[in-house]
């Protein structure tokens, strides 16, 4: 009888052919191809990245690609000190929002939200421990599209709920020839 069992469940699970792939909602289009999953495409690439108030000191590498059939985007930055990481973004047509999962090498995870405002990205989220144990902050992240095709992303912390906001960091991204 034991050997038996197995058997019965492999003749009585569903083949591939008899299951059914989901059906996305009509009023969506598959894959990933309404305009608003294009929303951050300007940030994909393979950047040098710069201090925005030293143009000349450069602090890191990154690089932003295309992945999973253009359905998300992901970060792989690389600074020359400090700690390493990355991120996956995508557009969640359920809530309308655009949404970053970052990682890196100190431990560190934070979701971020957000959307386009007046054309530009900008993603919030609680960062734990973001000045040290126990002192968690509100970090918004704001993506500018520059002239020659360049990215500012703006870093600003919000001790307060976001009442008050203090710059936290400031990189220009330059593309890499």
């Amino acid at each position: 009888m034991r050997a038996i069992l197995p058997l019965l469940l492999l003749f009585s699970a569903p083949t591939a052919a008899q299951m059914s792939p989901p059906v996305p909602p009509a009023n969506l289009p598959a894959n990933c191809t309404a305009p608003e999953h294009r929303q951050f495409d300007f940030w994909i690439g393979e950047w040098r990245v710069f201090r925005t108030a030293k143009p000349d000191e450069s602090v890191g590498k990154s690089t932003i690609e295309s992945v999973y059939n253009g359905c998300g985007i992901r970060e792989n930055w690389r600074p020359y000190s400090l700690n390493t990481g990355g991120s996956l973004n995508s557009y969640d047509r359920a809530t309308r929002t655009w949404r970053q999962a970052w990682i890196d090498s100190s431990g560190s995870r934070v979701d971020f939200e957000g959307g386009l405002v007046d054309g530009t990205m900008v993603l919030s989220g609680l960062w734990r421990g973001f000045g040290g144990p126990g002192k968690d902050a509100t970090v918004r992240m704001t993506y500018l599209r520059l002239e020659g095709g360049a990215v500012r992303q703006l870093g600003e912390v919000s001790r307060d709920g976001g009442q008050t906001w203090t710059p936290s960091f400031d990189f220009t991204y330059r593309r890499m020839p």
